[in-house]
């Protein structure tokens, strides 16, 4: 399969990458900072976009399996005391890079026979505090996008899911600190598997929980 991985030199990323490079596949990992080996495309330029769909379409005529894990965070301990240079950095983050890939590379995942797109969304999507409104709002516009995509794949044998977590934890995190337990927290070996586990699913536009753990994931459906 080709699989196309957005913020390849995260934590997430770079656990992504490895499960489907271990796999076979061909993986294609795109980080803005070219880190980890990856191309370095700004997914905020909608042209250097269009570019890299192009490449791909050139080099392969399709795409398998998309897997855009480009996020970030901001917050404030108040609603008051929210920022709004900060919801613009999180738009820009979450919604719009989202945008730009999604748009682009729509007619590479329907010329898959089985393609899968995936976004990886938090449960601030469903009920934010106040001091996560930017980053809650951010977050539940990204989820509408995804599945307005969805919507646009059915019929195509191609699908557009929502990975939901409470956070991510990584080695380094638990190597920086010891004594914490990270509850509810889903481990990014354990994203990249439930994304892998998703090309045995013809689920489409569902939000798929993963706070409880990979092996108890559960569909929310698609009005969630």
């Amino acid at each position: 399969m080709i699989i196309l991985v957005t913020g390849a030199g995260g934590p997430a990323g770079r656990a992504v990458v490895r499960r489907f490079t271990g796999e076979g596949h061909t993986v294609i990992g795109v980080d803005k900072s070219g880190a980890e080996g990856s191309l370095a495309v700004d997914l905020l330029d909608a042209d250097a976009v269009a570019r890299l769909a192009a490449d791909v379409r050139a080099e392969h005529g399709r795409v398998d399996g998309i897997v855009h894990l480009v996020g970030g965070w901001r917050g404030s301990k108040t609603f008051a005391e929210t920022s709004l240079d900060d919801w613009a950095l999180l738009h820009d983050l979450l919604v719009r890079t989202l945008q730009h890939v999604t748009l682009a590379f729509e007619p590479l995942l329907k010329a898959s026979e089985r393609g899968r797109f995936a976004i990886v969304s938090a449960k601030a999507a469903e009920r934010p505090t106040q001091g996560n409104a930017a980053y809650g709002t951010a977050k539940a516009a990204s989820e509408a996008w995804t599945l307005a995509f969805a919507d646009a794949l059915e019929g195509t044998g191609s699908t557009a899911n929502i990975l939901v977590v409470k956070a991510l934890v990584h080695e380094g995190m638990r190597a920086a600190n010891p004594e914490r337990a990270f509850p509810g927290f889903t481990d990014v070996d354990d994203l990249a598997e439930a994304i892998e586990a998703l090309w045995s699913t013809d689920a489409n536009g569902t939000r798929i929980d993963l706070t409880a753990g990979t092996a108890a994931a559960k569909e929310e459906g698609r009005t969630a």
